[in-house]
């Protein structure tokens, strides 16, 4: 019986593993095709496979699906905020105003000249000025009575150190973007200007000219023909003191000296400027490392105000169609030019005049030449603003009224005349970042 039962309980094993046998080979290729289709998931892509298995889940509650991460790269393809369609919305422009020392007049009076309602200004007097200077600044902008009203004039109140030929000024321009992007979201356009410029035309011509482009045109004034730049300014090392003193002394030069970078383009041009709203935030957010990259190489470049702006729009493929070549400024130069550019007087009127621009430099404090752009060009008074659609009270423009009431006067031809031949060659791609 043992036997038997041996042979039995033998007998029930074989017929179990035939059993196995039978199962196991459909097991198998049913496995198989599993991790096949599974493989050839992931070579589909992984990002199609997590949406369709965040698809199938969605019939859970919301914080089991929060749980899921999205895939995204940390750069994205950089586009700048469509700019708002051409029409009838008035444009705003926010200033930068710098001086240094024995600039506080010449500032004052070109603020009044720049004044509108609808605008931004940021003030600046560098360390290099007397206590008493900024103090005094700061107190006129308080108890100027309009500023008062309308909230639209800050100052710097912590000076900056700024070099002309170094990166200081460069800094100190990024810094004033900054405070504007911070405290204000609505403007066009940001505008450089030192305390020896002077307008050509007033708010409302620059308004009601500006009032039909596209806004995220930017106003640099550049070429990639260095010429005689490459080897005196390019090419050389330069430390600028006024990164670490409070004192301000001239630059100076290192040793070696640098070759030319292959892993971007250079371009120089002139230090004043007028950038999009969109291409500051870039500036200052640099959210592709490029506006920081170039800001660390132009630290030790000769003259960096002239070529940090250019080279950094002109190698962003989508900022570098945006470029209009010319700084909207009348300068009368050297040729070649020297470090600075001639001073204007009344020898330069038609000159200027025939420009069409809206600015220019550079002016002695209270030159006659200013006396009368202010009569023939502004229809200005001293000591007051330039009159424009916004001036109410008495005596006039003493009180803000409707400052989106626009009064374009001759200047306004004369600028339009000068944007519309820069929008054609801008249009043809003539002089764009080449």
């Amino acid at each position: 019986m043992k036997n038997l039962g041996w042979t039995s309980g033998r007998g029930f094993d074989i017929g179990s593993l035939n059993m196995e046998k039978k199962w196991a080979f459909p097991l198998i290729i049913t496995s198989l095709v599993c991790v096949f289709l599974l493989v050839t998931s992931f070579n589909i892509g992984l990002v199609s496979s997590l949406h369709t298995f965040n698809a199938i889940f969605s019939i859970f509650p919301s914080r089991v699906i929060a749980n899921q991460t999205r895939m995204s790269f940390a750069e994205e393809k950089i586009k700048g905020p469509p700019p708002p369609p051409a029409g009838p919305a008035i444009p705003r422009f926010a200033y930068l105003i710098s001086g240094s020392q024995g600039d506080l007049e010449k500032l004052w009076r070109t603020l009044h000249t720049l004044y509108h309602p609808l605008n931004h200004y940021v003030l600046h007097l560098d360390l290099e000025s007397p206590a008493e200077e900024r103090l005094e600044l700061a107190s006129r902008v308080e108890k100027e009575p309009v500023f008062a009203e309308v909230g639209n004039v800050m100052m710097i109140t912590k000076a900056n150190m700024v070099t002309y030929r170094g990166p200081t000024m460069v800094a100190n321009t990024l810094h004033a973007c900054a405070i504007l992007l911070k405290r204000t979201k609505d403007w066009d356009w940001f505008i450089n200007l030192s305390a020896s410029d002077y307008p050509l035309v007033t708010q409302d011509d620059l308004l009601s000219t500006f009032i039909d482009l596209r806004r995220d045109l930017n106003f640099i004034e550049h070429t990639s023909r260095l010429g005689w730049k490459e080897e005196k300014r390019a090419l050389p090392l330069i430390i600028d003191p006024g990164l670490y003193k409070t004192t301000k002394s001239d630059i100076f030069w290192v040793t070696p000296r640098r070759t030319l970078p292959t892993s971007f383009k250079l371009f120089t041009g002139s230090a004043w400027m007028i950038l999009s709203h969109s291409y500051v935030e870039y500036l200052v957010w640099g959210w592709d490392n490029l506006p920081r990259t170039l800001l660390m190489y132009y630290t030790n470049f000769v003259s960096s105000p002239e070529g940090y702006f250019q080279t950094v729009i002109c190698n962003v493929p989508d900022y570098a169609p945006t470029v209009v070549n010319h700084d909207m400024h009348y300068i009368a130069w050297d040729i070649p030019p020297k470090q600075h550019p001639h001073i204007l007087s009344l020898n330069d009127s038609s000159k200027m005049i025939e420009s069409g621009a809206a600015f220019a430099r550079k002016f002695k404090e209270d030159d006659p030449v200013l006396d009368k752009i202010d009569k023939e060009l502004l229809g200005r008074k001293k000591g007051s603003f330039t009159p424009g659609g916004w001036c109410s009270g008495s005596p006039p423009c003493s009180k803000v009224g409707n400052p989106k009431k626009l009064k374009p006067g001759p200047g306004a031809q004369r600028l339009r005349g000068l944007v519309d031949k820069l929008m054609y060659s801008a249009m043809s791609d003539q002089k764009q970042c080449h």
